[in-house]
């Protein structure tokens, strides 16, 4: 299997430089590259191609915020986890809408990185549903985007798969949907594969963002 590329983009040479160390000592992980700011992260994103661009969200030039949208749109198999400094952070929040699959502490653990990387590069969300879920009611106010109500963005789900995104946009894991649901645990996978397909979704991280935007989902909704 070939090892995971990744590119790190922080404005601080020893932030960079201790991603590099860890990351470097773990097998099937290779750091392909460094940027120090937003637009270099985006050149060096179409030069090189890496599976994971770590991405800072403070960064001169252009900020990371900008420089993942970018990233998603021009480099859509190059997935993007953000980098932020607070557990609750606004600027990580619209990193997300941006596109981003998930988003890091700075002062994570290593093995907590690793785990992230990998997480993002198989092509999931590092973000666990319910932290999602509370993290979103604390800034779903101050988020830019719509909030009209538009059921029929769902239009090209069969009923079953409505449901099983109710219970994500809520969200549930795989395993609270599957006792929820009376499903099995590989039928909600794949029922969750098929709605990510059909919406365009990265991960489910990006579905939840979806039910809010669309007023499908809202802060004061509980499960």
């Amino acid at each position: 299997m070939s090892a995971i590329r990744v590119l790190l983009a922080d404005d601080q040479p020893l932030v960079r430089q201790g991603f590099r160390m860890v990351l470097s000592a773990q097998e099937g992980i290779e750091v392909v590259g460094e940027a120090g700011d937003g637009r270099r992260a985006l050149e060096q994103t179409l030069a090189l191609r890496p599976d994971v661009v770590l991405m800072d969200v403070r960064m001169p030039v252009v900020d990371g915020i900008a420089a993942t949208r970018r990233i998603v749109s021009e480099a859509p198999d190059s997935r993007v986890l953000i980098l932020t400094t607070y557990d609750i952070d606004e600027y990580a929040f619209s990193g997300l809408r941006a596109g981003a699959s998930g988003f890091l502490l700075k002062d994570v653990l290593p093995e907590e990185l690793v785990a992230g990387i990998r997480t993002v590069a198989g092509g999931d969300a590092v973000v666990a549903p319910r932290v999602t879920r509370r993290l979103l009611d604390v800034f779903a106010a101050q988020l830019p985007g719509g909030t009209t109500p538009r059921p029929d963005v769902l239009a090209s789900l069969t009923g079953r798969e409505r449901e099983v995104f109710q219970e994500i946009a809520a969200g549930s894991s795989n395993a609270e949907i599957a006792r929820t649901l009376h499903l099995s645990d590989a039928t909600v996978k794949t029922h969750v594969g098929r709605i990510l397909a059909k919406l365009g979704l990265r991960d489910r991280v990006q579905a939840v963002i979806l039910a809010y935007d669309h007023g499908i989902a809202s802060p004061l909704q509980r499960p």
